[in-house]
C-alpha cells in the first residue's frame, strides 16, 4: 500500500532514464539477430529447496501457457494469460505484460523487480534497472518486470478521472466549501472506477499481484523466484513469500511498507516521514547555493500558505496556478529524494516571487509516474479502512497534523477516496513467511515514504528476516549508487550469502 500519496517507489529513481526507453509489442530483426548472439542460457534458475511441484506449475496449481517472447525496443517482451479470480481459472481471463533483460553471460536466473506504487510499470523499469544494479547481477539474471494487473500493459483499470484535478482538491479541510469539494470529487471518482471496471476491481489486490509474479515464473520455467522489490514492490514480495515460501530463492527489500497496522495508521506513519525528509531538506539548506532563503522552513510554510489563497499562487508556465493540492503534492515530490532538493528550492524561490509554475511542475511529475486507478484499487483493497464513513479520515487527518504539520492532514485524506469504494477491503496481515531462505530487509534512516522503523520492524517480524540500515536519506536505496548496498546485494543474489543481521552501510 502506502507507500505513497506522496511517492511512487523506486519509479522515481528510474523515471529520468525511462524517457529514453520505448517499449513495444512488435518483434523487430535487429532484436531477433541480437537473441542469437546471446551466450547460452540454462532452462531453470538454480534451486534450493524447491519443493516437489514442477517448475511449470503456479499458484493453486494453474500451469500458464510457456511464455514466448519477441524483440520489444531494448528488452524482450511477452504476454502471460492468467485467470482474473485464480479461484475459478476456467473463468474471465487477462493478460499480463511482461519484459526481461536477459543475462548477458552465465545464467544463474531470472530477478523479477517491482518499483513500487502501486501502479508503477514494472516492465519499463526492467528494461533500465541494468543500468542501475552492478554489473554482475545483469550478467547471471534475466531482469523481468511484469506489469502488475490493472496498470499499465496489464488490464489497466479506467475510472475516467482527471487526476490533476483530484489532486487539485484542497486537503486541508477548512470550511464547509472544502468538504463538500473534497468528498464529492472523492465520491465521483470511485463511482467511475465501479462503472468502468467493475469486473476486475476486486481481483487487483496485492495477493493477486504476488500470484501473478508466481504464474509468470511458472510460464518461464524457473522453478524459483528471486526477488527486488522497493517500496509498495516490498508488500508484493512480502505476501509472495508467505504464499509460496518454497518457491523463494532469494529477496530483497527495499524501503519497506510494514503490513498489519490499519490504513490510517500507516498514512499517519508516513506522514511523520515526510515531517522528517523535510527537516533534512531544512538542515541541509546552508550548504545549498541554490536554498531560497536562510530559513527554508518558514520559506516553505509561507509558499504553503500563499496556495491558500483563493486563486492560489499564479504560474505563467502551467496550465493552472499553484493551490494547496499541488503545493502539498509538489513539495513532498521533492522531498522524496535528496537529488530533487534543488529543484524545490527553485520551485520555492519562484513562488515567492510569485510564480507557482516550478510548484506545478513537481506536482505533474509526482502525477506521471504511476497508475492511479490501481494506487487506489490496491490500497482501497488491502488495509482495513472506515469504509462508509468520510468524516472518520478528515477527523485522522486533524489529529495527523497534529504531529506532522505539514504532511499529516494531505496524506491521510488523500485515502478518503477509501470511505467510497465500491469493493469491501481484504486487509493484508503481518507476514512471517517460515521456510524461506533469508530475506534481507535494507531500511534507511531518513527515508519519506517508508519510515525507518517499518523496516526494522518487518526484518523482525519475518522469521529470516535480515536487516540492513542504510544512514541516509532518500526513499530507497538499492542501485542509487551506495556502494555499499549494492556490493551485499550483489553478493546474496549471487552467492545467497546474506550479510550479517543489523549490518550498517553509510
Amino acid at each position: 500500500m502506502l507507500a505513497y500519496p506522496p511517492a511512487m517507489g523506486r519509479a522515481h529513481t528510474v523515471a529520468a532514464l525511462l524517457l529514453s526507453v520505448t517499449l513495444t509489442s512488435t518483434a523487430c530483426s535487429d532484436d531477433d539477430a541480437a537473441e542469437e548472439e546471446r551466450p547460452a542460457q540454462s532452462a531453470t534458475s538454480t534451486t534450493v529447496g524447491a519443493g516437489t511441484a514442477p517448475a511449470t506449475e503456479g499458484p493453486n496449481g494453474f500451469r500458464p501457457e510457456p511464455a514466448e517472447w519477441e524483440g520489444c525496443g531494448p528488452v524482450e517482451c511477452a504476454s502471460v494469460e492468467v485467470p482474473v479470480d485464480y479461484d475459478d481459472p476456467a473463468g474471465a481471463a487477462i493478460e499480463l505484460f511482461v519484459a526481461r533483460a536477459p543475462a548477458t553471460g552465465v545464467r544463474v536466473g531470472s530477478l523479477f523487480y517491482n518499483p513500487g506504487g502501486p501502479g508503477a510499470s514494472a516492465a519499463e523499469a526492467a528494461a533500465v534497472l541494468p543500468l542501475l544494479l552492478p554489473d554482475s547481477i545483469g550478467e547471471h539474471f534475466d531482469i523481468v518486470g511484469v506489469d502488475p494487473r490493472g496498470a499499465a500493459g496489464s488490464a489497466p483499470l479506467d475510472c475516467g478521472a482527471d487526476h490533476t484535478k483530484l489532486y487539485g482538491l484542497d486537503p486541508s479541510v477548512e470550511d464547509a466549501a472544502d468538504r463538500t469539494a473534497l468528498l464529492d470529487g472523492s465520491e465521483a471518482y470511485a463511482a467511475g472506477c465501479q462503472q468502468r471496471s467493475a469486473d476486475l476491481l476486486p481481483h487487483v489486490g496485492t495477493r493477486d499481484a504476488a500470484r501473478d509474479l508466481d504464474a509468470v515464473r511458472a510460464a518461464m520455467g524457473d522453478a524459483q523466484l528471486s526477488y527486488l522489490g522497493s517500496s509498495y514492490g516490498t508488500a508484493i514480495g512480502q505476501v509472495y513469500a508467505e504464499l509460496f515460501p518454497a518457491r523463494v530463492r532469494a529477496m530483497v527489500l527495499d524501503a519497506v511498507l510494514e503490513l498489519g497496522p490499519t490504513g490510517l495508521e500507516l498514512a499517519a506513519t508516513q506522514a511523520k516521514g515526510f515531517e522528517t525528509a523535510l527537516a533534512s531538506y531544512v538542515d541541509d539548506c546552508d550548504e545549498r547555493s541554490s536554498c531560497p532563503r536562510p530559513d527554508a522552513l518558514a520559506a516553505v510554510e509561507e509558499v504553503i500558505a500563499l496556495a491558500e489563497r483563493p486563486g492560489g499562487i499564479p504560474a505563467g508556465d502551467a496550465d493552472r496556478p499553484a493551490g494547496p493540492g499541488e503545493a502539498s503534492t509538489g513539495i513532498a515530490n521533492a522531498l522524496y529524494t535528496e537529488a530533487r532538493w534543488s529543484a524545490l528550492d527553485e520551485a520555492v524561490g519562484s513562488a515567492l516571487d510569485g510564480d507557482g509554475s516550478g510548484i506545478v511542475a513537481l506536482a505533474d511529475e509526482y502525477l506521471s509516474i504511476g497508475d492511479f486507478e490501481l494506487y487506489f484499487a490496491v490500497n482501497c483493497l488491502d488495509f482495513a479502512w472506515p469504509t462508509g464513513d468520510p468524516d472518520a479520515f478528515l477527523a485522522a487527518g486533524k489529529a495527523a497534523a497534529e504531529a506532522s504539520p505539514h504532511f499529516g492532514e494531505p496524506i491521510v485524506t488523500d485515502y478518503v477516496r477509501c470511505a467510497y469504494w465500491p469493493v469491501a477491503p481484504e486487509p493484508l496481515t503481518s507476514t512471517t513467511a517460515p521456510g524461506t531462505p533469508p530475506i534481507l530487509v535494507i531500511s534507511t534512516t531518513g527515508d519519506p515514504a517508508t519510515p525507518y522503523e517499518q523496516g526494522v520492524a518487518v526484518a523482525d517480524r519475518l522469521e529470516s528476516g535480515v536487516l540492513v540500515t542504510h544512514e541516509g536519506d532518500g526513499h530507497g536505496v538499492v542501485g542509487d549508487g551506495n556502494a555499499c548496498v549494492d556490493a551485499l546485494v550483489a553478493s546474496y543474489l549471487l552467492d545467497g550469502a546474506a550479510p550479517e543481521d543489523g549490518t550498517v552501510c553509510r
